[in-house]
């Protein structure tokens, strides 16, 4: 007879629940179609091949024009043009648009050749053959050019990402037929004990026997958590047996989930097993009930050794092992509506309801706070990097900064990312967080970053420049050369004073940019930049995204634009160098202690994340 032990050193429910945390997630990949991935965790990070959209499109219905044929328009001063036809959504430009002419256009519809801009149609009175303008319009106007959904070498989502229909949704809009998702935890569920029997069988109350409860409910839970459970039935109360089931389960399985045995009686065996064949690290937590709980390794796979009595295990599964499988899964149980602070003022006076996209993010304090992410209804991302929605009243017009919300999550799963970045799109940066769980990263550029780092949204800045601000702490610094990237046919192509002289089209990129800041900081130390600015064809052509104009160049819709060496290199382009610029991760200073903060400055330290980036350098 097996002598009677007593329960080792009791544990507190919070060590038994990092105990489990510390299991390490099943790394196995799967790759499935897009439109059965919800609900599925992202393996590993999504970057754009394409800009989305991929070609400038109308954003009002119109007339597509060439921007300097509207000057001097006005309501006293009309201008007309010649139409020279129309264009549909869908629809290809039949050719160029010569001067003093207008395209009628639709929503959505692309921009024809030698249009930049489009005058909405409510500043306009058709006469016949002709359109009076009663609008000056600058380049740009009216017009969403590519990339302004997504640009091209963007990181769209991040690896630990809870795919869900508006993500969905972005994959297709960047072309992806599958993607690679975390492949689901097998669990093994093992009962013990002689008493029990599998539902369906008769039972033999003489011998006190009683139906299997646990494998149906644990099974149900691990369901519910977003694992896959594997049933290995009951078995007896017979060291080898569980140690052949338990083998066998240990072997096929991410997390091996028993009930019974657990306690230190005669016939509790389970704790002896796992403390002679593995690793016991905690029998014993000072709950009720579940006081007799398991927690080690077997043959290196994790195991969790719930108590027998139903209750007891099911209530020490919800407690201490659910949070572990619904942080490998991406699955959450919090409640549908959640209770934030608006992190900046929110102004709506159209008076109609509405439901307003916003982000979440916890501040240094554990504080929830909501941001506004809206970017208009035609914009996949208006959705995909929201969280849920706080709904405005008609009659509301103000949400000021601070003020308490209610957000209406789109999902129960979805949870703040673990790190949110913004600021300039820079590839160096993305390569730091490629390995970083649950990351967000928005690319606005280096004067948005550094608003929302100011604004107190964002816990991490990716900034330009030279000037360290007060309000972050920088947690580190490197360079990228940065320059002109030029096709074939623009190769002699050696100063900013030869693309302005010769008959070249350049890409620039937007004003929010910390690259157009350098480029326009060069520009200014000429003699007379305002003539230079005017001499260079396309300069007001701005489109968002690092590789956005390196890719019209590569395409040939373009003969230079403003990038990267790095981005030269990857597309095989030719590139006039003209600078270097500092790039710094600034950090809040109240998020410093964040986990994903945390991840993000173990892997800056090690600046091997630069590897592989053409003309980058650490500080």
């Amino acid at each position: 007879m097996t002598e009677r032990q007593e329960l080792r050193e009791l544990v507190a429910p919070e060590d038994a629940r990092e105990a489990i945390a510390a299991f390490e997630a099943p790394d196995r990949v799967v790759t499935i179609p897009v439109e059965s991935a919800s609900g599925r965790v992202l393996a590993e990070p999504i970057t754009a091949p394409i800009d989305v959209p991929g070609f400038d499109r109308a954003a009002m219905d119109g007339y597509a024009v060439r921007a300097t044929d509207t000057t001097g328009a006005g309501e006293t001063h009309l201008v007309e043009l010649s139409i020279s036809g129309s264009l549909a959504a869908g629809q290809q430009p039949a050719g160029h648009l010569e001067p003093e002419t207008a395209i009628e256009i639709a929503t959505g519809a692309v921009l024809p050749p030698g249009a930049d801009a489009v005058v909405k149609v409510e500043r306009t009175e058709r006469r016949g053959e002709t359109v009076a303008v009663e609008q000056a319009v600058p380049p740009g106007t009216n017009v969403a050019p590519a990339g302004s959904d997504v640009a091209a070498g963007d990181r769209t989502l991040s690896g630990g990402t809870r795919l869900a229909p508006r993500t969905l949704g972005l994959l297709s809009a960047i072309g992806r037929e599958t993607v690679p998702v975390r492949a689901r935890p097998d669990v093994g569920v093992i009962s013990t004990g002689a008493e029990l029997v599998a539902p369906g069988t008769d039972l033999d109350h003489a011998a006190g026997q009683i139906y299997d409860v646990n494998e149906t409910t644990l099974s149900s839970a691990v369901r519910a958590a977003g694992a896959k459970p594997v049933p290995y039935g009951t078995v007896e109360d017979d060291e080898d047996a569980i140690r052949e089931t338990v083998q066998r389960a240990a072997d096929a399985c991410d997390l091996v989930l028993t009930s019974g045995s657990t306690s230190a009686g005669s016939g509790d065996m389970l704790y002896r097993i796992v403390a002679e064949d593995g690793e016991l690290s905690v029998h014993g937590v000072a709950i009720k009930p579940g006081k007799p709980t398991v927690v080690g390794r077997y043959d290196g796979t994790p195991l969790v050794g719930l108590p027998g009595y139903p209750v007891s295990a099911l209530s020490i599964f919800r407690l201490l092992v659910a949070p572990t499988l619904r942080r490998w899964t991406g699955t959450d149980r919090d409640t549908k509506t959640v209770d934030a602070r608006l992190a900046v003022e929110e102004r709506y006076a159209e008076g109609r309801h509405r439901a307003l996209p916003v982000g979440l993010i916890r501040d240094g304090a554990d504080e929830l706070l909501a941001y506004p992410v809206d970017r208009g209804s035609g914009a996949t991302t208006s959705l995909a990097y929201a969280d849920g929605v706080v709904e405005m009243a008609a009659d509301t017009r103000v949400l000021s900064a601070g003020e308490a919300v209610t957000v209406e999550r789109f999902s129960t799963a979805d949870r703040p990312p673990a790190l949110l970045a913004v600021g300039e799109s820079d590839p160096g940066f993305a390569a730091a967080i490629a390995g970083i769980d649950a990351t967000r990263y928005r690319t606005i550029g280096a004067r948005g970053g550094a608003r929302w780092l100011r604004d107190g949204i964002a816990d991490v800045a990716v900034l330009t420049g030279d000037t360290d601000r007060e309000d972050g702490q920088t947690l580190a610094t490197w360079t990228r050369e940065w320059g002109l990237v030029r096709s074939a046919d623009a190769a002699d192509v050696e100063s900013i004073e030869e693309l302005a002289v010769g008959d070249y089209r350049l890409v620039n990129r937007d004003r929010e940019s910390g690259l157009r800041a350098a480029f326009d900081a060069v520009i200014d130390e000429r003699s007379d930049p305002e003539a230079l600015r005017d001499a260079i064809d396309g300069y007001d052509v701005a489109v968002p995204g690092v590789e956005s104009p390196a890719r019209r160049v590569a395409r040939g819709d373009a003969d230079v634009g403003l990038g990267l060496r790095s981005t030269a290199s990857d597309l095989g382009l030719a590139f006039l160098p003209l600078g270097t610029q500092r790039v710094r991760a600034v950090a809040a200073t109240d998020r410093t202690g964040k986990s994903g903060v945390a991840s993000l400055v173990r892997t800056l330290d090690d600046a091997s994340f630069l590897a592989g980036l053409d003309g980058y350098a650490s500080d």
